[in-house]
């Protein structure tokens, strides 16, 4: 027995001794400027400051505004099937090119950054009632394929496990490969997106249920989502992005 406790002792010292070296070693550097980092993270103090926040946008759909509001225009005249929506940035420089490194270069320390400023932005904003469980926009087998993973899903985990929210990554699936949304008008969009997701709970759905994705960019993504989880019988859904578009020109 006391070979066993010496041995644990041992390695505990040992363990610590490696991340201290690792850290001594290869200490974190600005995944955008090459700066030192901060916080033990690859993003340093001043382009942390940056980031560009979206405090100042629609409560309902989170689109960027010059002054707050309960609604924008485009949800009065048009209501979400979703309750609220919450995006803690803008899709903006220099928060755009953390995403794409992550998003399109597979960079999992941009990805780490990402999920470390979504958490960050969760702890401080998102007060009162959570959902029952959180679940992240899927892609079609053939776009998961092709990029090898889904993004919303890699920030989706750590998220969900620093909230203590139960994920739920199987339920809502893509079930149409759907041509890009990019070019398309509104109305196009929802068309494009009709009859592309499905939600296969194997019980009673969920009462309060939040959505995931990276990025907002109109809504017609994560509304779809939304419309098709409240016709399957969830009562509410929020929509979670870790940025919103601004409103096009």
């Amino acid at each position: 027995m006391p070979w066993g406790a010496v041995n644990l002792e041992w390695k505990r010292k040992v363990d610590g001794f490696g991340r201290r070296l690792v850290a001594a070693l290869l200490p974190p550097r600005c995944l955008l400027c090459g700066g030192a980092g901060w916080q033990g993270r690859d993003l340093c103090a001043g382009c942390h400051a940056d980031l560009p926040r979206n405090n100042c946008c629609c409560a309902r759909c989170a689109l960027p505004l010059e002054h707050a509001a309960a609604q924008c225009g485009a949800c009065l005249q048009r209501e979400p099937a979703f309750a609220s929506a919450w995006a803690p940035f803008r899709y903006a420089h220099p928060l755009d090119l953390l995403e794409a490194r992550f998003k399109f270069r597979r960079d999992l320390a941009a990805g780490r950054v990402l999920a470390d400023l979504l958490i960050d932005a969760a702890r401080l904003q998102l007060c009162g009632l959570l959902p029952e469980r959180l679940l992240c926009v899927p892609l079609h087998a053939d776009r998961l394929r092709e990029r090898g993973f889904n993004q919303a899903l890699e920030l989706a985990r750590p998220l969900a496990r620093a909230l203590a929210i139960p994920l739920d990554a199987h339920s809502l699936v893509r079930t149409r490969h759907t041509r890009a949304q990019t070019g398309l008008d509104a109305r196009a969009r929802r068309q494009n997106l009709r009859k592309a997701f499905e939600f296969r709970a194997g019980e009673a759905p969920p009462r309060h249920v939040a959505l995931l994705d990276d990025v907002m960019t109109t809504g017609s993504t994560l509304r779809e989502c939304a419309r098709v989880l409240r016709q399957a019988g969830v009562e509410r859904v929020d929509v979670w992005a870790l940025a919103r578009a601004p409103a096009r020109r």
